[in-house]
């Protein structure tokens, strides 16, 4: 049975992808941010006949020594671990760059040491808005936040890595996933929140810009489906449904679906900096259908009712309405 270590494995998305990988016969061990409370994040709530494969280890991508030790008896990495926050970025920059480039650094020399298979996961914010649509992988790099300038700077440590040593490694972008366990610092955990706590008023910021969503069992399965497929190794790929809503839109939607009284409020607070704003992502997902076959299964509709349930099941850890960065 092979060993996949998944750093961030305790997140949003990282325990989905765990879940994915143990149910097509993998083991995992999941790297979790060291705590003194000894806490897994959403490992947690996952099965105990999922959770029997998964051996849990606590520890820091920025510890080079621990990262190396790690890895040993694995037989592939795919490093989800990251500051994610954009707005967090504009006021704690050298924190991204500390664990977003450092960190990754200190991964990729691991497996280097190791030539171990690498998923090196970044994200569809290194695009920037939109220059032209469907956004391909050729598309120019922007960076208009410092997260997404330190996931630019991660996967140029990736390429260079694959050019310099032959490490295998496939730099992977995902569009904006959502579903399950995601925290309210995205746009739809932030708004079915606030519907499912009663609020009259869906507090948000830019309401104009359009996002291509990705249901999260989409987005690991696309994972899954690159990591096997071999033809993936130095490649760069998308992984999106190809479709485009408006914040707007999609509000309205989520209004309608629970709470058809609520209106839309915009707070300044919540806008990112004018030149920083992504107005416009609409991903091409062709490269990852012709290498791999995947294609989303979920549709919006499908994905967000799912989404909803989750939350009106477990609206008590969701009861706190405060904006966080």
């Amino acid at each position: 049975m092979k060993k996949i270590f998944i750093t961030g494995a305790d997140g949003f998305i990282g325990s989905h992808m765990t879940e994915e990988f143990i149910k097509n016969g993998y083991e995992v061990k999941a790297l979790v941010f060291y705590n003194s409370f000894g806490r897994c994040g959403w490992l947690n709530s996952l099965p105990k006949d999922i959770l029997k494969y998964v051996e849990i280890v606590q520890g820091d991508i920025r510890d080079k020594s621990l990262m190396q030790r790690y890895i040993e008896g694995c037989d592939a990495v795919i490093h989800l671990a990251a500051l994610i926050a954009i707005p967090y970025s504009y006021d704690a920059p050298e924190s991204y760059v500390d664990t977003n480039i450092n960190g990754t650094l200190n991964i990729l020399q691991s497996c280097k040491e190791k030539n171990m298979r690498l998923l090196l996961v970044s994200s569809s914010e290194v695009y920037g808005s939109a220059l032209y649509v469907p956004i391909d992988e050729k598309h120019p790099l922007q960076g208009q936040s410092p997260y997404s300038a330190t996931k630019i700077a991660a996967e140029k440590l990736g390429e260079a890595f694959y050019r310099s040593f032959d490490t295998p490694i496939t730099i992977v972008r995902p569009f904006n996933t959502y579903g399950p366990r995601q925290s309210c610092r995205a746009v739809i955990p932030t708004i079915i929140s606030q519907l499912v706590n009663g609020a009259k008023e869906i507090k948000l910021g830019n309401i104009n810009s359009t996002r291509d969503f990705n249901y999260v069992k989409d987005t690991v399965n696309g994972f899954f489906e690159i990591y096997n497929n071999e033809s993936t190794i130095g490649e760069t790929i998308n992984i999106c449904s190809q479709y485009e809503v408006s914040i707007k839109l999609l509000t309205e939607m989520l209004i309608e679906k629970i709470n058809p009284d609520a209106v839309i409020k915009c707070e300044k607070n919540r806008l990112r900096p004018k030149k920083s704003e992504v107005d416009r992502l609409l991903g091409d997902n062709k490269k990852i259908h012709q290498l791999t076959g995947w294609k989303p299964c979920y549709s919006l509709i499908q994905g967000l009712d799912e989404t909803i349930q989750f939350f009106k099941d477990n609206i008590h850890l969701y009861k706190d309405n405060k904006y966080m960065k």
